[in-house]
């Protein structure tokens, strides 16, 4: 192995998919799976009930695709650009959340983030606050996490 290879497949002695991070791509699978297959099947049959819902379930969906594929690939660029999408998740799913419990009307229909992720077990906020965990930059001193 190269030290190029070597560089994506770990972060400072630590790869992105291995350990916890192999349940995090797991995860992020079966929630692009699950997003992506109801909103294509929504926005086909019945998109003019809930065009909101259904486009944000839609944009869940590759956001937790674009997750999948960076936590895969591994390596520094692709640790940062997981953590911004993360975050970036994360507030998505904070901002509507926090939306469909104060203007319930404005979502005649669910959204994956609904209610804070509710009707997925609450996963979608969860998830979010574990890989921003997994992902944030090893530092100095700290045991288990440059490999050491």
């Amino acid at each position: 192995m190269t030290s190029g290879e070597a560089e994506v497949s770990t972060v400072r002695g630590r790869r992105l998919a291995g350990g916890p991070g192999t349940l995090l791509v797991w995860l992020y699978g079966v929630m692009v799976v699950g997003a992506v297959s109801r909103s294509v099947y929504q926005i086909a049959t019945e998109f003019d009930r809930a065009p909101l819902a259904y486009a944000l379930s839609a944009v869940a969906g590759v956001v937790y695709g674009f997750i999948t594929c960076t936590l895969v690939r591994g390596g520094e660029k692709a640790r940062r650009a997981a953590l911004v999408c993360c975050a970036a998740e994360l507030v998505g799913v904070l901002v509507v959340g926090a939306w469909t419990l104060v203007e319930p009307s404005a979502f005649p229909d669910a959204t994956v983030w609904s209610d804070f992720g509710m009707g997925y077990l609450f996963i979608p906020v969860i998830l979010p606050v574990s890989a921003l965990f997994w992902l944030r930059p090893a530092r100095a001193g700290r045991p288990g996490l440059t490999g050491a």
